[in-house]
């Protein structure tokens, strides 16, 4: 049998309930004071370098994504389940039972049944009882013995049900937030009028994720108020499959593009560098804006160049990993203090979790401050951007947060069960009435008395009533 297997009584154990619970409170705390997905530099600064890789390992850092955080999460769900199961099976024959059989004691021996006698004989009385009680409650039955007449009615047995729905609308809650973290994303990508693109770079990692399609941004539109404070900006986007565009839209912040369960959100705009030409309308070539960097090892002192394109990752020679610049700042800032314009890059070690880079244009030995094992510096524009650092109107880019979250419709659902289930627990309940009617020698006598699941007072009101009623008919 279930009930005796340990593992069973594990999981359906109050116990683990509050155990689970006081745990995703206590982490969910430490999530809120140690502020989540910040530049690895601003925890160096705060923690140090020891409490800074502890903390890295154990995930505090993305915590809401940790593989411990997850399963916290997927043991609370199944403690939810199992404990609705084990509970259900008591509740199952009470709510589901068609012809429920109710005994005359019940409510003679009720502590709050009406009694009285009344010189009517008993049939009569059950003629008036059994439509009185027809008018109020959906299921009436008259159960007859030797020592007395039930007439039994009740209605709401489902409603005992609204507890479990409250059950499954945590589990569905719970599963909605699992499957959005694995299955989900949220990532970024910055656009130039006439640019396109397939790519993304995720946000918590510093990885490349390939969209199915691409995304071009046709216009990019700034409105500013009087004292130059942004007021709007706006993009015109259109999603593209192939060469054919698809969808098209002016998407605004708060008013993002919805394409095949993918939301395009406004978040941000920036100005380009003078010269910067528009990408190309082809998958992932990145901006035709090209830097000289040179790469320089701490190890063995030798200095590598390398020219790189916004979004194009770009090999380290002696195995020091990968670095691609994302974006470019005409006006960076360290620390609160303003470096002027300056990149924006990712580096990635073969072994070790992703770094952000600044890379300012005036300060060449900058990222020497850094201590890692390469040292980055930015050495000039290229020769593609030297051919176009001709004077330009002013341009602007668009920044783009690109998320997905298959399980929003989980989340949806279990907020709209959680709403029904708590009206159906707080608001309704299983009421059960008997009127018992005993011939006595020269007249009978009649008990009213009626039992609820809640709403104790309701009920007495209720058999008053009743007791009222069929006094004076």
């Amino acid at each position: 049998m279930k009930s005796a297997n340990p593992l069973w009584k594990f999981f359906c154990s109050v116990k683990l309930t509050i155990v689970l619970l006081l745990s995703l409170a206590t982490t969910s705390i430490i999530g809120t004071v140690i502020p989540q997905n910040q530049n690895p530099e601003a925890y160096l600064n705060a923690y140090g370098m020891f409490r800074y890789q502890l903390l890295s390992i154990l995930g505090i850092f993305d915590m809401y994504h940790a593989w411990w955080f997850q399963g916290l999460l997927l043991l609370l769900t199944a403690n939810i389940i199992i404990c609705s199961v084990d509970r259900l099976k008591a509740s199952w024959k009470l709510i589901f039972n068609r012809r429920p059989n109710a005994k005359p004691a019940r409510f003679i021996n009720h502590p709050d049944a009406r009694k009285h006698n009344d010189k009517r004989s008993a049939e009569e009385l059950i003629k008036i009882a059994q439509p009185m009680l027809a008018r109020r409650f959906s299921y009436v039955n008259v159960f007859r013995s030797d020592e007395a007449t039930l007439v039994y009615a009740e209605k709401g047995r489902l409603s005992r049900l609204g507890v479990y729905v409250v059950h499954l609308s945590v589990i569905f809650l719970l599963i909605g937030g699992l499957v959005g973290s694995l299955f989900g994303f949220e990532g970024f990508v910055n656009l130039a009028e006439g640019e396109a693109t397939d790519t993304i770079r995720i946000r918590n990692t510093g990885a490349i994720h390939r969209l199915d399609f691409q995304i071009r941004c046709d216009d990019f539109q700034l409105t500013l108020y009087d004292n130059g404070a942004p007021k709007e900006y706006r993009s015109t986007l259109t999603i593209l499959e192939g060469e054919n565009a698809v969808k098209q839209k002016d998407i605004i912040v708060n008013d993002p593009l919805r394409y095949r369960g993918i939301n395009i959100f406004q978040s941000s705009y920036g100005k380009l560098p003078p010269g910067t030409m528009a990408r190309p309308q082809t998958p992932n070539t990145g901006p035709a804006e090209t830097y000289n960097l040179t790469f320089t090892s701490r190890d063995s002192g030798m200095g590598y160049s390398a020219e790189a394109k916004v979004g194009v990752p770009v090999d380290i020679p002696e195995g020091m990993g990968k670095f691609v610049i994302m974006a470019f700042d005409p006006a960076a800032k360290f620390r609160g203090m303003d470096v002027g314009a300056a990149l924006k890059g990712i580096l990635t070690p073969l072994e070790g979790s992703p770094v952000e880079v600044l890379l300012p244009l005036k300060f060449a030995n900058f990222d020497k401050m850094r201590g890692g094992e390469v040292i980055i510096s930015v050495a000039g524009q290229g020769q593609d951007a030297a051919a176009a650092a001709q004077p330009s109107p002013e341009r602007y880019y668009t920044g783009l947060q690109v998320t997905r979250d298959p399980g929003v419709w989980l989340v949806y659902s279990g907020f709209i069960l959680m709403i029904a289930g708590c009206f159906v627990t707080f608001y309704l309940s299983h009421q059960q009435v008997g009127i018992v009617i005993e011939s006595l020698s020269k007249n009978s006598r009649v008990t009213v008395a009626g039992i609820s699941n809640r709403n104790k007072l309701a009920m007495k009101n209720t058999i008053d009533r009743l007791f009222e009623r069929i006094a004076e008919h």
